[in-house]
């Protein structure tokens, strides 16, 4: 798959199927995240992989909005350490890791925690103070009944503008 078709067609999925995922392809997840660009090339990300059914359950019992991770055979937990931009950076590392995921066959959902889900979670996986856990993202194979329908896009006539703001 071409990285434009991949940028086109990815889809949120919050349901996978029991397929284990192969090392080699967490291995390019990860290797994902770790070749996206930071500031200042600080690479301030710190990665957790959970594959233990346990765990995801319980993080899945954490998050409110994202029971699912109890479902997906592992997740990452992307943490950031001594970050000047820590959205920034770890938004670029996770869409990176969401589009190589994509183009091998699996899905993700970015999910949402709040300060008391992330003090939970950052507990359940011994995350030291000064290191911030960002997000969890699940990653599994999408599962059988998975139908990626597209989801409405506003057209480039409604977002973009030529050299100021407001000129079209």
């Amino acid at each position: 798959m071409n990285v434009y078709e991949c940028l086109r067609s990815r889809r949120t999925v919050r349901q996978f199927s029991d397929r284990k995922v192969p090392n080699d392809v967490l291995e390019k997840i990860l290797n994902a995240a770790r070749w996206a660009p930071s500031s200042r090339n600080q690479q301030p990300w710190e990665l957790i992989v959970v594959t233990k059914k346990s765990t995801l359950h319980e993080m899945g019992e954490i998050a409110s909005t994202g029971s699912f991770i109890a479902e997906a055979p592992i997740a990452i937990a992307v943490l950031m350490k001594n970050a000047d931009q820590p959205g920034m950076d770890a938004g670029r590392a996770l869409q990176q890791m969401e589009i190589m995921a994509w183009s091998e066959g699996l899905g993700t959902c970015f999910v949402t925690l709040t300060e008391r889900q992330r003090q939970l979670v950052s507990n359940l996986l011994r995350i030291p103070e000064g290191i911030d856990l960002i997000t969890v993202l699940p990653f599994g194979f999408r599962s059988d009944d998975f139908q990626s329908r597209g989801t409405p896009r506003k057209p480039l006539s409604e977002m973009v503008y030529r050299e100021i703001f407001g000129s079209r």
